[in-house]
């Protein structure tokens, strides 16, 4: 009696924490939040500032599933701002990334990824249901630290700048073939109704949770356009 007494009160201790588990989608949020503050807090390594002062909009997926020597991005979940009138920042929506390579890495394993749209072209692109890195826009290699030349033609023509982070190295990575999609069932979880991209990123619909708030502010405290 006694053991069957504990263990029901054990199988509802467990049931009701899992109940206050946040949702896989809000924890994508919150690592997303962590990526952009680790990768920003180290200027000498990160991404340079004056060209996220540029960017469009950012995608980031924490822990992309990888594998083999030349990594294939098997699968990943991750999140999706874009900037709105005024120079702060809209969203999040979600993304999935299937298929593709993100550069040399050796071995298998989990790396986050980091995109930046650099232009209004790219940024129309990445608010559609789905598109193909490489086939519609190409990412290149993003440039690393304060000190790199973001400057050139070339990183000022990209659509995308690409970055990655493994085993604590980050480094600009080219990213070919993956296709990026809207995920709906994410975004429904993360606004409460079913919204798609263009809707949350263009039209605003929604209100977003406290995590992704702070992802918006996160974002705005280290790049956010002043209206002129």
């Amino acid at each position: 009696m006694t053991r069957t007494f504990l263990a029901l009160s054990l199988s509802a201790a467990y049931l009701a924490a899992e109940k206050n588990e946040p949702a896989e989608a809000i924890k994508r949020v919150e690592a997303s939040t962590r990526v952009m503050e680790e990768i920003m807090a180290s200027p000498d390594k990160g991404i340079p500032k004056d060209l996220l002062d540029k960017a469009h909009c950012v995608v980031v997926v924490p822990g992309l599933k990888t594998g083999g020597f030349i990594v294939g991005a098997k699968y990943g979940k991750g999140v999706v701002a874009c900037r709105k009138d005024g120079g702060g920042w809209r969203g999040p929506a979600t993304v999935r990334v299937e298929g593709g390579s993100v550069g040399f890495q050796i071995g298998a394993g989990e790396v986050d990824t980091v995109l930046l749209i650099m232009n209004a072209s790219g940024a129309e692109k990445l608010r559609r249901s789905e598109f193909k890195i490489g086939g519609e826009a190409a990412a290149m290699a993003g440039p690393v630290g304060r000190a790199a030349q973001a400057e050139t033609d070339a990183y000022m023509r990209a659509e995308i700048l690409g970055y990655s982070r493994s085993r604590g190295v980050f480094a600009g990575v080219a990213i070919t073939g993956s296709t990026l999609r809207e995920d709906l069932g994410d975004n429904a979880v993360i606004y409460g109704r079913r919204l798609s991209n263009l809707e949350i990123l263009e039209d605003a619909r929604g209100t977003p949770p406290a995590p992704a708030k702070t992802l918006l502010a996160t974002l705005d405290s280290y790049s956010r356009w002043e209206k002129k």
